[in-house]
């Protein structure tokens, strides 16, 4: 009797436990992620990162695996924004090695929405669709707690935005209008007048970029929302000629820039180009070179200015990862030891850990060796620069890095002129045709145009993605 007494004792205790720990794992989760986007959305760069490093000690504390993963997910969110691409994927790995143990569905529901956009930045649209698709997967399988909402309306947003570059604009429109339902922030609102405003009547794009743009300055805050709201607000009064409205709206999101720009790095380039036009148009030609010059040097100065930080704050955070991997495996080489007098089977589940452990080391060694032969050679970057730039040196320098290129496509048509010569080697660096339209200032409509006739003299058929042709050429 006193044995079956003492077991169920024994369960009930255990149950406690487990009961206990998952509550404080859960509010954990909250606590993080309902601070990190508030400090994304702030702007607020220092306070994100310190966040993020005092989590990850707390979840070592805790013995919680997947509050790290958390953890190098925000951390890689933002680096996506700063177009830190290879400093992402090392803590995207470093997620996606914790959370294949997990399973907790909300988690992995916010890795691949994330994961999503890292793929989108880097033009692979099909793989951003697939991973945001199992985002929406998971997010249905997740227990009902409110992170849940945060993150469905996360995966909505992007859903929308992946179904517009498909040019699937009514299911986009379907899917805006879902996140717009369980969103409060009015970043809804902003996403739906940029939607309406580019792809539909524009008329009756004023209804929800006032919308958006009442909600961001009635707010009064300064942050990510207010920036694009007063963006796509200066974008329309300069569509529609009225300047000095234009004018003010986007000056005041060039002030609300210079206070984000730590975590909202890539929207300079868009507002110092809107003012640009705005001031070719009204004749001031000197402030118009002045926000040109600006436009095509602001991805630069970002490197500059941010990187150095930036890499600085992940190198040290990265290293502490790694620190950390090593004080886990002198204690699994310690249990192994023990554990190796009679207890095989333990020894042997310890020894995977310790493998997985090692593997894990070393491609994080890899990576952070390439990164750093990444980061010297910025041989690409010039012709890059030299391409945003116009400049007549862009096609020569070209060649430099891409010998071959040139010779395929004189191969398959001698007769191509060097006008066309350069828009195939701005094709093959991934420009877009709105940034080709930008960069050799010409209408967007004479880029789609160019395009074509591109795919008639290199007999590229119509199904084909002309990246991806380009992609094929050496």
């Amino acid at each position: 009797m006193m044995r079956i007494f003492l077991s169920v004792l024994l369960f009930v205790l255990v149950s406690c436990h487990s009961h206990s720990k998952k509550e404080a794992e859960k509010k954990f989760d909250v606590a993080l992620l309902k601070q990190n986007e508030k400090f994304r959305i702030a702007g607020a760069y220092d306070s994100l990162i310190n966040l993020n490093k005092r989590y990850y000690k707390k979840a070592d504390e805790m013995n919680y695996a997947d509050g790290k993963a958390l953890c190098y997910i925000n951390l890689a969110e933002l680096n996506i924004s700063l177009e830190n691409f290879q400093k992402s994927q090392i803590l995207f790995d470093n997620a996606k090695e914790i959370l294949d143990d997990s399973e907790d569905n909300l988690h992995k529901a916010r890795f691949y929405n994330v994961y999503g956009r890292f793929n989108v930045e880097l033009r692979r649209l099909d793989k951003a669709f697939q991973y945001n698709n199992e985002a929406m997967s998971f997010i249905k399988k997740s227990e009902n707690y409110e992170l849940k909402n945060d993150i469905l309306f996360s995966i909505y947003l992007r859903q929308a935005i992946y179904l517009m570059q498909k040019k699937e604009y009514e299911k986009a429109l379907e899917y805006f209008h879902k996140a717009k339902k369980i969103d409060d922030t009015g970043l809804a609102d902003c996403a739906i007048s940029d939607y309406v405003y580019m792809h539909k009547d524009k008329d009756s794009a004023y209804k929800y970029i006032t919308m958006a743009y009442n909600k961001a300055n009635i707010n009064g805050k300064e942050d990510g929302i207010a920036l694009y709201a007063n963006t796509i607000m200066g974008e329309y009064f300069l569509n529609y000629k009225q300047y000095d409205k234009a004018e003010i709206a986007l000056n005041k999101a060039l002030k609300i820039n210079e206070k984000t720009k730590h975590i909202y790095a890539y929207y300079a380039k868009y507002i110092y180009n809107d003012l640009r036009v705005l001031y070719e148009r009204t004749g001031d030609k000197e402030k118009a070179y002045l926000y040109l010059k600006a436009y095509t040097d602001a991805f630069y100065r970002t490197n500059t200015s941010l990187l150095a930080t930036i890499n600085q704050d992940m190198e040290s955070f990265i290293a502490v990862t790694q620190q950390d991997a090593n004080h886990h495996k002198s204690k699994i080489y310690w249990i192994v030891s023990l554990s190796f007098i009679g207890l095989c089977l333990l020894g042997l589940y310890a020894w995977r850990i310790i493998i997985a452990l090692r593997k894990r080391k070393k491609v994080l060694a890899i990576e952070a060796e390439n990164l750093k032969i990444r980061m010297n050679d910025n041989k690409q970057e010039k012709v890059i620069e030299l391409g945003k730039k116009n400049d007549p040196e862009f096609l020569d320098r070209f060649k430099e890095s891409y010998p071959e290129f040139i010779v395929q496509l004189l191969t398959i048509n001698p007769n191509l002129e060097n006008s066309e010569l350069i828009f195939c080697a701005m094709l093959k660096l991934h420009f877009t045709s709105k940034e080709i339209a930008n960069y050799t200032m010409v209408q967007h409509r004479s880029i789609q145009q160019k395009k074509y006739r591109i795919r008639k003299k290199l007999n590229i058929p119509g199904e084909t993605d002309i990246y991806h042709f380009f992609d094929t050429l050496k």
